[in-house]
């Protein structure tokens, strides 16, 4: 396979021309003499075969083919320059890949918008997500799989800081035959009452087999992941206890709506944001953290408090 015979430089120079309107303001901002300058484009356009600048005036224009070649140009000079950016952070300790492992409780907006600003803040790294259930966060760490990590338990030998707080509210379809219950007989709901009906639970995905919160039903069904348990509710099948962040709009459109319970209607767990090695941590994944604190601080969750009781 044999070379271009156009250079990064050429296309450069034309960029510059472009940019500049003129052969001397070009070489001017380049710190090029004006005849290197016009050289490049001659030797751009012989080499290519093909005009690409016209003269109108004083400017210079490019012609239709300049337009067309000129902006694919652009992306390879802007390529070549993240490739160089990516060089200068490898060698400076920026790692290639950060492996970031998020518990499936953290809000799926506040989790759109750190992977937004890790976009844009670590351009230069890939990041590889996890998304965990219950001990699914401790496993990647007791297995040094991740860089970063957002988890509801900070095993041993491991430091976490507080992050932030998430509220569970018990729930079902308005029509689930709890809610009828409690509109019939005009009262609160006791674990009794839940015993009887189906509890749909989320398995957890470590080796921990952990299990969480109240189990007392006597009919049970565990699915893999919290979307699937709530369409599961929202189709009317079971109850459960879900993060109030995850179902904000299904109580808004009525799809879903609070237990009337007497007791251990709402709950919160916390979530804690964990560096693997937090002394060898790399820029990358301290920048990570950096994003997940900053984001989080400016997130206003949902509270129990502002939802409307379901009423017997």
């Amino acid at each position: 396979m044999s070379l271009p015979r156009t250079t990064l430089e050429h296309w450069h120079v034309l960029q510059a021309i472009v940019e500049h309107g003129s052969f001397a303001k070009a070489a001017e901002a380049l710190h090029r003499s004006q005849s290197s300058v016009s050289y490049m484009v001659a030797r751009l356009q012989e080499q290519l075969d093909l005009p690409l600048l016209v003269i109108e005036g004083r400017k210079a224009q490019l012609t239709e083919a300049g337009r067309v070649l000129l902006a694919q140009a652009r992306r390879l000079l802007d390529d070549a320059r993240a490739l160089e950016q990516h060089a200068r952070n490898l060698k400076a300790g920026w790692e290639a890949e950060i492996r970031l492992v998020v518990d499936g409780l953290f809000p799926r907006p506040l989790l759109t918008r750190v992977l937004h600003e890790v976009d844009a803040g670590c351009p230069q790294s890939r990041v590889q997500l996890s998304e965990t259930v219950l001990s699914g966060a401790e496993d990647a760490l007791l297995r040094h799989e991740a860089d970063v990590v957002i988890c509801n338990n900070v095993p041993q030998g491991f430091l976490g800081d507080p992050l932030m707080d998430i509220e569970f509210i018990a729930v079902a379809h308005p029509e689930h035959a709890l809610h009828r219950l409690a509109r019939e007989q005009s009262r609160e709901l006791t674990l009794d009452d839940l015993a009887r009906e189906l509890h749909i639970v989320v398995r957890d995905s470590g080796t921990q087999g952990r299990d969480d919160g109240w189990l007392g039903s006597t009919r049970r069904w565990t699915v893999t992941s919290g979307s699937t348990r709530l369409a599961l509710m929202r189709a009317g099948l079971g109850f459960g206890w879900a993060p109030l962040a995850h179902i904000e709009d299904d109580l808004a459109a009525g799809q879903l709506q609070p237990l009337p319970l007497r007791e251990g209607r709402c709950r919160k767990r916390t979530l804690y944001l964990v560096l693997a090695e937090p002394r060898d941590a790399g820029p990358g994944a301290r920048r990570v953290a950096e994003i997940i604190r900053a984001c989080v601080a400016n997130y206003t969750p949902p509270e129990v408090g502002s939802i409307t009781q379901a009423q017997p």
